[in-house]
């Protein structure tokens, strides 16, 4: 009985160890939800700006390399955007698995599909299982900047401007995850070129982001679209990178807590046990003394 004590009180050391460090992380990580949830807010109104220019300056071309549909696409760039870090709950898995629904319905489409990966998990899981990447980035998921949102856009620009018979892509998605709230975080997939463009009335949109303001382009419109939607294209991967940043670190929160609670309770459950186990111990030794103070006792009226 007294070794079945220790245990118990060795693994209550180990939990509460294990508790204030999931306590720590979930700190930490609070912290940080709210200097990336700044980020992202600081970036917003930029990219509202770039994406309405995109769109008067789209609606004033007849036809672009970039914004023109391909006839019978052949070949996708799926960008997928993951976490360098564990222990941040279903964070890494849900991104993979919204990129996996995606290569499959381009593959239902006769799309061949290129994997792009951000986030040391992601391609873990990828090269775990011998998958191929197109090309991987990592070091910087907690902290992105808008430097290496340029250089995972001039890589896949350069694939999207490139003939498809020499290895170019038709299409270029993004697999992100948005930041919801604190609570919700979703992973979810989008499509940033060829440009999709939504018949939306002219009253609904400008209730919705106001009337679009009248441009005069110098030189030719086809020239400022070319300036214009690289630069475009990198903000949407800058602001994904932020987004799923955020999402990252109130993922890892919300794991931590439930990690520090679930330990809490296991406390809680393993002193109980040791207390029963010490009062089954007590019960047995008074046991023995008093079934030894007996023995004594009818010995010695015996002896009489």
């Amino acid at each position: 009985m007294g070794a079945q004590l220790r245990v118990y009180r060795r693994r209550i050391r180990s939990t509460k160890s294990m508790a204030k460090i999931t306590r720590a992380m979930e700190l930490i990580a609070a912290t940080r939800i709210t200097k990336a949830q700044r980020a992202a807010e600081a970036a917003g109104p930029y990219a509202r700006e770039i994406t309405r220019a995109v769109s008067a300056v789209a609606a004033r071309v007849s036809e672009h390399p970039l914004l023109t549909e391909a006839e019978n696409p052949t070949r996708a760039a799926v960008l997928v955007i993951t976490s360098d870090k564990g222990l941040a709950g279903a964070y890494t898995a849900n991104a993979i698995k919204e990129a996996e629904s995606l290569s499959r319905l381009l593959t239902e489409q006769g799309k061949e599909v290129l994997t792009y990966m951000v986030g040391r998990k992601g391609i873990g899981f990828f090269n775990f299982r011998e998958r191929p990447l197109a090309d991987s980035w990592e070091g910087f998921t907690e902290r992105p900047s808008y430097m290496h949102a340029k250089e995972i856009s001039a890589v896949l620009m350069e694939k999207f401007v490139q003939d498809t018979a020499e290895g170019g892509v038709d299409e270029i998605h993004i697999v992100s995850t948005e930041f919801v709230s604190m609570i919700t975080q979703q992973a979810r997939a989008s499509r940033i070129l060829p440009l999709e463009v939504q018949e939306v009335e002219p009253r609904v949109l400008e209730a919705e982001q106001g009337p679009l303001p009248l441009y005069e382009f110098e030189p030719a419109v086809e020239e400022v679209l070319d300036q214009l939607l690289p630069q475009y294209v990198t903000n949407r991967i800058y602001f994904a990178l932020l987004e799923s940043a955020a999402s990252q670190h109130a993922s890892r929160r919300a794991a931590m807590k439930a990690a520090t609670d679930n330990a809490e309770e296991l406390v809680k459950t393993l002193t109980r046990q040791a207390n029963q186990a010490r009062q089954a111990e007590i019960t047995n030794e008074i046991s023995e003394i008093v079934g030894g103070a007996d023995a004594l006792a009818a010995a010695s009226a015996g002896s009489e």
